[in-house]
């Protein structure tokens, strides 16, 4: 079996794993990351998280894009798998790119399709919150916050270009 090695392919810059046998190069890049900010007349799922990373903190419905998937698909599964969730897509609300995890995200505004949700088994707990009772010290990661506060600016506007991550 052919070994693979981290070295600089000709005519590239960076080095990649590449297959000491026939020059192979396995390309290695971001992961993609699909969720939604789901309102319900004004009020927003959010979903308490059963697994690791941020166990028991809360989140948006959602995760890793599968192969053969477009991002609406896998973010009308994920709303699926962790809140029990028939959402409609209203559009891109953010595209955030968190290089040091190789991660871009794009998250969609979305409502119900259908009435009625509950806890998956990646989650503990899916609820509505309305925006002042968001347990905001208990959000699981800075892009919840960031794609919750970009729900909040556009709330009842038309979607345009989705906002990018805010400056550092």
């Amino acid at each position: 079996m052919a070994a693979f090695v981290r070295t600089i392919p000709e005519g590239d810059d960076r080095a990649r794993l590449t297959c000491q046998d026939c020059g192979y190069v396995a390309y290695e890049n971001p992961k993609i990351v699909v969720g939604s900010v789901v309102d319900v007349g004004g009020q927003i799922l959010l979903c308490r998280r059963a697994i690791e990373p941020r166990r028991g903190f809360w989140t948006l419905p959602a995760g890793y894009l599968e192969m053969a998937e477009t991002v609406e698909e896998g973010a009308m599964r994920e709303a699926w798998e962790e809140a029990q969730a028939r959402i409609a897509l209203e559009g891109v609300l953010a595209v955030y790119s968190i290089a040091r995890l190789g991660q871009v995200q794009v998250i969609f505004r979305a409502g119900l399709a259908e009435p009625g949700f509950a806890a998956g088994p990646e989650s503990l707990e899916v609820r509505l919150f309305d925006w002042d009772d968001i347990p905001w010290e208990e959000i699981a990661f800075p892009t919840v916050r960031w794609a919750l506060e970009r729900w909040r600016e556009m709330e009842g506007l038309p979607l345009g270009a989705p906002s990018m991550n805010p400056p550092e």
